[in-house]
């Protein structure tokens, strides 16, 4: 996906969204905004929202001295992710159809976004999870590729969410033991997506194939990303994709076979999938 004009305010907007996080004085708040609606002006609308907003947060973060913009937030999210895992985990248990329920944790957890244009309540989104439908529904065919399937990559989003994608990774190494899982994250801290330290803390590294794909965009920028990522990205059976932003990076993209997993939290992605605001989604390209 290439940026819109409604992506540009959007990205303006998330500069005062960065400056109630961080509680920015007066001053600060101002240099924040004045810089990002000045970088706004030289926006390439050949790229995709996630790169160019990889700039306008890097200045931020310069601007604010602080490599990390949303730390506290996110150990905040981490923290009340965590306190919905023994209940999925006692679901999954007792689940019918477990790899569907899995799934549907993993994109429940996807409404944790800091910078989406429309923000959902996380414990709304799980007490009503299992009940909901997938707005468009490719998930029989992600379950009959995932049958034969040898390697697959799953590019996380963000913190929070990572911990429903570990529920993920377990269901799927319960059910398809020979299955070789590789989850990436981010390079660097882009506003709250999961990078290698949030992984290892709750520890992605030991449970599967965690890969830093080496990208500054909140989003898998391929032409970014290391030639490990790439090489593991190109040479998947497939590739599981959560969340907006990689979403709108990866659309389109030189290889077959994505899945995308995603909670829809703006209009500019609404159209584009034909969805509504606030549908999931499991589309297969």
């Amino acid at each position: 996906m290439r940026i819109e004009n409604a992506c540009v305010e959007c990205i303006i907007n998330q500069s005062l969204k960065v400056a109630h996080a961080i509680e920015a004085d007066e001053s600060l708040e101002q240099k924040l905004l004045s810089n990002t609606q000045k970088l706004s002006k030289d926006f390439s609308f050949q790229l995709s929202p996630p790169e160019v907003a990889s700039r306008v947060y890097e200045e931020m973060a310069t601007l604010a001295q602080r490599e990390d913009l949303y730390a506290q937030q996110k150990e905040e999210a981490t923290k009340q992710a965590l306190s919905f895992v023994p209940a999925l985990k006692q679901h999954l248990k007792t689940s019918s159809n477990k790899l569907l329920d899995a799934t549907k944790i993993a994109v429940a957890g996807n409404v944790i976004d800091l910078a989406a244009e429309v923000e959902f309540d996380l414990t709304e989104e799980i007490h009503s999870l299992f009940e909901r439908e997938f707005a468009h529904n490719d998930f029989t065919l992600l379950q009959k590729q995932l049958k034969k399937a040898e390697k697959i990559v799953i590019i996380g989003d963000n913190t929070g969410e990572h911990i429903f994608d570990y529920l993920f990774v377990e269901t799927l190494q319960e059910l398809y033991p020979k299955l070789s899982i590789s989850y990436f994250v981010r390079g660097t801290p882009i506003i709250n997506d999961v990078t290698m330290k949030e992984a290892k803390e709750v520890g992605f590294d030991t449970l599967c194939n965690l890969v830093d794909s080496g990208v500054n965009t909140p989003g898998f920028a391929y032409t970014r990303a290391t030639q490990k990522a790439q090489e593991l990205f190109d040479n998947a059976d497939l590739v599981i994709s959560k969340g907006m932003g990689n979403y709108e990076c990866l659309s389109p993209s030189h290889r077959e076979n994505i899945f995308f997993l995603l909670k829809v939290k703006c209009n500019v992605v609404a159209l584009s999938l034909k969805q509504e605001v606030g549908d999931i989604i499991c589309k297969r390209v």
